[in-house]
């Protein structure tokens, strides 16, 4: 079978994510040190802590997915003695989980990458003050559909598609008014369902654009070398391993559309037909069935799933 790798972004996150793997394995404790150290801060302490709110802070958020998914993927190849190249195609990685992607495929190192992580949520987070951005989930209607209500409620303020996960799921984002006004219209016209998401800033919309440039600043700076395989990627939904692009494409991401849906179909049809999601929950999983039946799919998570894995891939 032909395998992509695949690492979740924000939304994915719990309270406790990751422990189990940090008490089991000795490689994914050093994970989760090194990223630790790296940002001089107990980010552990948050993960396992009690205070949810302080997890879901972007900038903690970030670093944190990202930690878990390599600590997943560090088991794995210390337990089966491979490497991700060893028994996979492509990686890609939604959102957050692209930066992911990169550290898996050795073109990121995992200290730079929860650096950049931790000035990307913190970018994003200043790019919009809290209450003048927004974010919502529509269900039940087509791309084009939303998009049609999102310009259609543009105008003095920005609405635009952000995320294109799955057929019928489709998140926009912009300045709270058009979004409540896009709610509206949608439900209007026929979505299922359609609802604010709890989140702190707006994402993947033209409002983002001061974060996109400091994270041009910060990646400028950065060494990204040649991914030892291909990275599907958000902006493009196709394959990259050219470092300059694949620096590019991270900023043009900040204010880009994840277009997720396409990437799975573009996995389709260069032959992969199986999708293992590595690290926090199996949001990825489940949008692969709506999109490809064809592909199937796993996740590793916990201590437990890493055998499952291994017995998959070997």
């Amino acid at each position: 079978m032909t395998t992509t790798f695949v690492f979740p972004g924000q939304g994915s996150q719990t309270l406790g994510m990751g422990k189990d793997l940090n008490d089991s394995f000795p490689e994914a404790k050093e994970v989760f040190q090194e990223v630790n150290e790296a940002l001089n801060q107990d980010l552990t302490a948050i993960m396992w802590g009690e205070d949810g709110d302080a997890l879901n802070l972007t900038k903690n958020t970030q670093p944190a997915l990202m930690a878990v998914s390599m600590a997943v993927t560090r088991t794995l190849e210390k337990q089966g003695g491979w490497t991700l190249a060893d028994k996979g195609a492509y990686v890609a990685g939604h959102s957050l989980g692209e930066y992911s992607a990169l550290a898996a495929t050795g073109s990121l190192g995992l200290s730079e990458t929860a650096k950049l992580l931790k000035t990307r949520g913190q970018a994003m987070q200043r790019a919009v003050p809290v209450g003048e951005g927004a974010m919502a989930a529509v269900l039940g209607l087509s791309f084009d559909d939303v998009s049609l209500i999102a310009k259609e409620v543009s105008g003095e303020f920005v609405c635009q598609s952000a995320n294109d996960n799955a057929d019928g799921q489709v998140v926009i984002s912009g300045h709270a008014q058009a979004i409540e006004k896009a709610i509206t219209l949608a439900l209007e016209k026929g979505a299922k369902r359609a609802l604010m998401l709890p989140v702190s800033a707006p994402f993947h919309c033209t409002l983002m654009a001061p974060a996109a440039a400091e994270m041009n600043a910060a990646l400028s700076e950065t060494v990204i070398r040649p991914p030892s395989i291909p990275v599907i990627a958000n902006v493009t939904a196709k394959a990259e391993d050219d470092p300059n692009q694949l620096r590019q494409l991270l900023v043009d991401q900040v204010t880009g559309r994840v277009r997720w849906r396409e990437s799975v179909l573009w996995m389709g049809e260069n032959g992969v037909d199986r999708m293992i999601e590595l690290g926090a929950g199996k949001v990825l999983c489940g949008l692969a069935r709506r999109i490809n039946r064809d592909i199937t799919s796993a996740n590793a998570e916990t201590a437990a799933d890493i055998e499952k894995i291994l017995g998959i891939l070997s």
